[in-house]
């Protein structure tokens, strides 16, 4: 495990083991609005027709998500997942957009799973060029919410979300074709119920 991945990692495991006796002491309850945000770090791959996959790359990632409760089981929202890499003077931005559906198997517990549908963005800026590509996306991942407070839960979280972009243009360039990316994010979140 990298040291980058070490630290989402420990938020996540602290999170679970302060929490759980919390948790225990509050039921869960969801119902109406709800809100959450949160940051950690993310690995990223991309891959295109004239090109060879290159390894995963690390950098900073957050999502922000918030929606409604039809029923104790399921929460029905918009979800935004980012991630952003700053090398050697270019700016690297991939993320999603998409509508999500998050499922709790078991009504009276805090854990969940997660998809969507969406749109996936890729932003390269360079000194010389900007590169750009945006097509369909996609969201899955699971959770847990650590109550902490009557309407607050910490929530650590592992996303998975990908985007196949078609092609990757630049003013006065021509790009590859089939471009996609995925993107595996470990995160702890705020929610607010």
């Amino acid at each position: 495990m990298t040291a980058r991945l070490r630290i989402p990692a420990l938020w996540c495991v602290l999170a679970l083991a302060t929490g759980s006796v919390l948790a225990a002491q509050q039921p869960p309850e969801r119902k109406g609005f709800w809100i959450a945000f949160g940051f950690g770090y993310g690995s990223a791959t991309s891959s295109c027709d004239s090109c060879t996959a290159g390894g995963r790359e690390g950098a900073l990632s957050g999502f922000l998500k918030m929606g409604g409760t039809p029923s104790p089981r399921l929460l029905l929202g918009g979800e935004t997942n980012g991630w952003v890499r700053n090398d050697s003077g270019s700016t690297v931005t991939r993320g999603n957009a998409s509508f999500a559906a998050y499922y709790y198997p078991v009504a009276t517990s805090s854990f969940f799973l997660k998809g969507g549908v969406g749109y996936s963005v890729y932003r390269a800026q360079t000194s010389f060029v900007n590169w750009s590509g945006s097509g369909f996306g996609l969201l899955a991942g699971a959770g847990y919410d650590v109550r902490v407070g009557r309407n607050i839960s910490l929530t650590p979280v592992i996303n998975f979300f990908a985007g196949l972009l078609g092609s990757v243009d630049a003013p006065g360039y021509v790009g590859s074709g089939g471009y996609s990316q995925n993107i595996v994010q470990v995160a702890l979140g705020i929610t607010f119920h």
